[in-house]
């Protein structure tokens, strides 16, 4: 156990310390969730009861779903590039790598939601102390999942890294626009809702809006968190062998 903790904090101090050195990047990777923040929100204001409730946890899916994705592009670089090969001919724990490099992702989607949801309290946004920390927990657990698939479909797109941006373009936003996180599911077509039916990023939507909100008895909770907590099962699951395999 002291083996593994020692390589996670070696693989996390090693990617998280360019962070430390260039944190505007952190603030310039929120200028669209803060622009959608601020226009969409306003527009929205009476169309969809509280908007910022029904809004801002909208917003912080929509980080969860490209921050992974952004964190999957830079391993991709260091594989092309070589790094991460050196790297992976070390005897540092596979399992270890993936929870180091997946935690500064998640770390950097803990302070950026943080400072989403302070810049939101002036607008109108009720805070539910408790159902926040409930949403930002499961967030977590679903930025794993998802942060965990994208290593992999990065050490398989190597070297070309062609299968990554197909991948990454052709699902991300088709499970994004059906999720409801812009604009309510309940007026669309109904085959756009039978489709957002079986997208499980919809039901991570209504589960973080129902805590946000303070309704922590419903239902769309527990459907939210089997969902993030078997994404995540699978992507450690799937990133683990592919570190073990190796490029």
């Amino acid at each position: 156990m002291t083996t593994f903790l020692r390589d996670t904090a070696t693989i996390f101090s090693r990617e998280f310390k360019p962070a430390l050195r260039n944190p505007t990047a952190l603030l310039f990777e929120m200028g669209q969730p803060l622009l959608f923040l601020f226009l969409f929100g306003a527009l929205l204001d009476g169309a969809v009861g509280s908007s910022w409730q029904w809004f801002v946890p909208g917003i912080l899916v929509m980080m969860c779903l490209t921050g992974p994705m952004g964190a999957g592009y830079t391993l991709l670089v260091e594989l092309i590039g070589g790094s991460m090969e050196r790297l992976l001919v070390t005897p540092l724990n596979r399992t270890a790598m993936l929870v180091g490099l997946s935690a500064k992702a998640m770390l950097t989607l803990l302070v950026q939601a943080v400072l989403i949801i302070l810049l939101a309290l002036p607008l109108g946004f009720e805070l539910h102390a408790v159902g926040v920390l409930a949403g930002l927990t499961q967030l977590v657990i679903f930025g794993v999942g998802l942060g965990a698939l994208s290593f992999v479909l990065a050490i398989k797109s190597a070297p070309s890294g062609t299968l990554f941006y197909i991948v990454s373009q052709s699902v991300l936003f088709p499970l994004l626009l059906l999720s409801g996180v812009l604009l309510p599911l309940e007026s669309a077509p109904g085959w756009m809702q039978v489709v957002a039916g079986v997208n499980p990023v919809a039901y991570i939507v209504e589960a973080q809006r129902a805590l946000f909100s303070g309704d922590l008895t419903d239902p769309s909770i527990l459907y939210g968190t089997a969902g993030a907590c078997a994404l995540a099962a699978i992507g450690l699951y799937l990133g683990n062998r592919a570190l073990r395999q190796g490029v």
